[in-house]
């Protein structure tokens, strides 16, 4: 059985394992070159400063199956209300409603947080999780042509956007 927790400094091996196996393998994730865990800790301490920056791991008691999270749009104090989502998952558990409900589980936290918008970033294409975001409410509202560059290729970028609360 599975189940979603906050994630806890003894995940930061499996979560850094399922991000690089992302950075070596697709052009998910714009990073080139794959983190070390020592690296990683950076990225993993920026969680629970605020509610608004979560990190929630999706695991089978034995092993880590995906993890998703929120952080900071852009350092400016004026977006504080508005944040980045990411989910990634174990390529050997897509398509079997792991992220819907992982993704689904965060987005319930963020708003209980105050968040007012959220935003996912992703690169064209990847139908998948296209259809994941539209399924929980997220909507296109832009596309960023060739803005990076990893296998030899230019990749496109489409933004989404979910409203969590009210205006």
């Amino acid at each position: 059985m599975v189940h979603i927790r906050e994630g806890s400094a003894g995940d930061l091996p499996s979560l850094t394992d399922l991000y690089n196996h992302y950075v070596v393998n697709t052009a998910i994730t714009f990073d080139l070159e794959p983190f070390t865990v020592e690296a990683r800790s950076a990225w993993f301490e920026r969680f629970g400063r605020t509610p608004r920056h979560r990190l929630l791991v999706l695991d089978d008691g034995s092993s880590l199956l995906g993890y998703a999270c929120s952080g900071a749009l852009r350092p400016k104090a004026a977006y504080d209300r508005s944040v980045e989502t990411s989910i990634y998952l174990d390529p050997a558990h897509c398509g079997q409603g792991h992220g819907r409900r992982l993704y689904g589980a965060l987005l319930d936290l963020l708003a209980e947080a105050g968040v007012h918008r959220c935003y996912g970033v992703i690169t064209a294409p990847n139908p998948a999780s296209e259809q994941l975001h539209r399924s929980l409410g997220f909507q296109p509202i832009g596309r960023m042509s060739e803005c990076g560059r990893k296998f030899d290729r230019w990749w496109d970028v489409i933004w989404m956007e979910r409203t969590l609360g009210a205006s």
